[in-house]
């Protein structure tokens, strides 16, 4: 298999979530990271949104580097069919080597863990520890109440625009996802190991 062309972080549910769009959203990103000659960067289970990513990657052949905590790998049944699975100690531990392994981040529809790893590699940014592109992608309107809350936290002056900046927020997948792999061709090498 050949070097991969870029290496993308996806972050989303390990449940299926109620509507069929936001599998066939996970099937579109695996599918078009695998058809790019990308890699796929992700928690490493086969369950929910994530194991459709990861399946939908592989067979578009692309490369799947799954990341998973011990005490996760009977709750989320690790993927093993991953081109590669580290199996890790702690949470923190998978976090840092999924944003070393990646040149950008999109966040698809998840819960609390999602949110949790979105928020995290954003807050990164903006301290400056990484210059890596961070997307979301708004699945059927899926994160139009966060939006709103973070226009809320703005208004407040609890957070600036700038800060907004640092994301790219799209509906559309195919936009997005070529708009990330861009910007990521430019960013300088992160400060991880700072973190």
């Amino acid at each position: 298999m050949n070097e991969p062309s870029f290496s993308l972080c996806v972050y989303c549910g390990s449940r299926p979530g109620a509507s069929p769009a936001f599998l066939e959203a996970a099937r579109q990103v695996g599918e078009w990271i695998g058809r790019h000659g990308g890699q796929l960067v992700y928690g490493g289970g086969r369950n929910g949104l994530m194991g459709v990513v990861a399946d939908s990657t592989l067979k578009a052949g692309g490369r799947v580097v799954g990341i998973i905590p011990k005490a996760l790998v009977e709750k989320e049944w690790a993927h093993n069919g991953c081109t590669e699975l580290h199996v890790v100690d702690t949470m923190h531990e998978r976090k840092r080597l999924m944003a070393e392994h990646a040149h950008a981040f999109l966040a698809l529809p998840g819960g609390i863990g999602t949110f949790e790893e979105f928020f995290e590699v954003w807050t990164w940014r903006q301290l400056g520890y990484h210059d890596k592109p961070v997307g979301l992608l708004n699945v059927g309107g899926y994160y139009e109440g966060l939006m709103a809350f973070l226009r809320t936290a703005v208004q407040a002056q609890f957070m600036g625009d700038w800060q907004m900046d640092l994301i790219r927020v799209d509906a559309d997948a195919q936009r997005l996802l070529p708009a990330l792999v861009e910007a990521a061709g430019t960013a300088p090498q992160p400060r991880l190991d700072e973190i």
